[in-house]
C-alpha cells in the first residue's frame, strides 16, 4: 500500500502517513465516544467513585483507589475524604442496565 500524496510505502495497519500525515483512504479511525464521568453500580465499593473516574481515564479501579487512599492520609488528613463526599454528591449514577427480552434476545440469535 502507497500514500496517494507523497507515495511513501505503508505497512497494512497505518492509519496515517508517516511521511506527510495524510489520512489512508479507506480506513476508518477508532474514535471512542467520550465518556461521561458517571458513578456506575456495578464496580461500587462505598459509592462508585473510583470506579467512575477509573472508566473516565480509563484506568484499573484499583489503581485510581489506591490513589484516592493516598490522597487521604497524605498530603493533609481529610483532603481526600472531603473530594470523595463533593464527588459523590456531584457525580450522577449511571442508568441501570434492563435485562434483555426473551423475544428480542431470540430475534438477535435468527
Amino acid at each position: 500500500m502507497f500514500c496517494t500524496k507523497c507515495g511513501t510505502d505503508l505497512k497494512t495497519t497505518d492509519r496515517f502517513c508517516c511521511q506527510c500525515g495524510t489520512a489512508v483512504p479507506g480506513v476508518t479511525p477508532n474514535l471512542r465516544p467520550p465518556e461521561r464521568l458517571s458513578r456506575p453500580i456495578y464496580d461500587a465499593k462505598i459509592a462508585g467513585v473510583c470506579a467512575g473516574f477509573a472508566r473516565y481515564f480509563a484506568m484499573d479501579v484499583t489503581v485510581v483507589r489506591i490513589i484516592w487512599i493516598i490522597l487521604s492520609i497524605w498530603p493533609l488528613p481529610s483532603v481526600g475524604v472531603i473530594a470523595y463526599v463533593v464527588a459523590w454528591a456531584i457525580m450522577p449514577k449511571d442508568p441501570l442496565a434492563l435485562p434483555v427480552p426473551q423475544n428480542v434476545q431470540q430475534q438477535l440469535r435468527s
